[in-house]
């Protein structure tokens, strides 16, 4: 139990530096952005901002995923990666679908990858807010 528990914080943590790193630094390319689509889609650049924006945050919740996912394998939960990386996804979304799940060995990380995911979103529409706020 305490394997499962420091291994989920230590990539809980890892996946938080990583998301801190990635808005840190679109914050720092906000401004251009900004500037380089009001330039380009004149009416629409509102809407190119967000865009941009949106998929740069789900790229950054996906490279999260595939952290978990190669957990999963490292730890021998999983054989292969594509359902270690449909297990991911799906608990990390916290969708729980239930179809797979992880033996009485790794169990616990289920639970922290959807704390994880969970946080990870919040913070992620905290920033889309903030986003909206700044573009409007």
């Amino acid at each position: 139990m305490i394997v499962q528990i420091l291994i989920g914080m230590l990539v809980i943590a890892i996946t938080v530096a990583f998301q801190a790193e990635m808005l840190a630094y679109l914050n720092r390319r906000l401004e251009a952005m900004i500037k380089f689509e009001r330039r380009y889609l004149r009416r629409y650049a509102n809407t190119g901002v967000i865009i941009t924006t949106v998929l740069f945050i789900l790229g950054v919740q996906l490279i999260n995923v595939m952290a978990w996912a190669v957990t999963f394998l490292a730890v021998g939960a999983f054989d292969t990666l594509e359902p270690a990386v449909y297990f991911a996804l799906v608990s990390f979304t916290t969708a729980g679908f239930g179809d797979i799940t992880l033996g009485p060995d790794w169990r616990l990380l289920s639970g922290l990858t959807t704390a994880n995911g969970f946080l990870m979103f919040g913070w992620s529409t905290a920033y889309m807010v903030e986003l909206m706020r700044r573009t409007a």
